[in-house]
């Protein structure tokens, strides 16, 4: 079976652009469209309010939350509002963050790893409805339970690169997302470590100039190799993913 495509919207567009690049999407018939948050550009969980009112089918992505700066509780709380407004249409995923930023904004910890695994078992215990205790090496929550869960909790993905947080994300969540892929050996090395059951999401770097055939074989290789998404981005010096946009909305020319 052929993998999902998307887009991303990359946050060197300033915000104001990305309306009409919503609009874009969904007239095209793209089935979703996936927003960055990284420091210091734009919020993931504003832009994807935004970009899901401003749409009625788009599935919209964030990718991703980094974990050291928001308490769990919080995070669970906004993607349960988000997820209970537009059912079915909403994907999170998690992840470490820039170290670097992190760091130069007091949020950095000694252990990103036990981070994350403490921060994404929390959320995805309170997207389901429970009511969560723990007091681990990072998150402490005392009897936490949202009084809006999601009826069905959205997908939640880890974020990740190094073949330790393939597999936490395997393990704790719903699957991975694997930035800037250049290679499908990546994604058949990530799918061998997650399984045939974990969601695996790909975000890949192409030039909008390229041909639609050499787009359709490489879209196709990264699904022979595993991913059940690819998400299509820009170049960051040209970042406008409406020229991938109109290349998805027309057929793959046939090998």
């Amino acid at each position: 079976m052929a993998p999902v495509t998307g887009v991303v919207f990359r946050p060197q567009s300033p915000p104001e652009e990305l309306r009409a690049v919503v609009e874009h999407a969904e007239a095209a018939g793209v089935a979703e469209l996936w927003l960055w948050e990284d420091c210091f550009l734009e919020g993931g969980l504003t832009t994807a309010a935004a970009a899901l009112a401003w749409s009625t089918r788009l599935r919209v992505g964030i990718g991703l939350l980094p974990v050291p700066l928001r308490n769990p509780a919080l995070a669970a709380m906004e993607i349960a509002t988000l997820a209970r407004m537009f059912p079915d249409r909403l994907v999170v995923a998690l992840g470490h963050g820039v170290q670097p930023w992190m760091e130069q904004v007091g949020a950095r910890v000694e252990s990103p790893m036990t981070l994350l695994r403490e921060h994404v078992s929390a959320v995805r215990a309170l997207l389901a409805g429970e009511t969560v205790s723990v007091s681990g090496r990072y998150v402490h929550l005392d009897g936490v339970a949202l009084d809006w869960p999601p009826p069905t909790a959205p997908r939640l993905l880890v974020g990740a690169r190094g073949p330790r947080t393939v597999a936490l994300g395997g393990e704790v969540a719903d699957g991975v997302l694997l930035d800037s892929v250049t290679d499908p050996d990546v994604v058949r090395r990530a799918r061998e470590a997650v399984g045939g059951a974990a969601h695996l999401c790909v975000y890949t770097e192409v030039d909008p100039r390229g041909g639609l055939r050499d787009l359709g074989r490489w879209v196709a290789r990264l699904g022979a190799a595993g991913a059940d998404t690819v998400v299509l981005q820009a170049p960051g010096d040209a970042p406008d993913p409406r020229p991938l946009v109109d290349a998805l909305a027309r057929p793959f020319p046939p090998e």
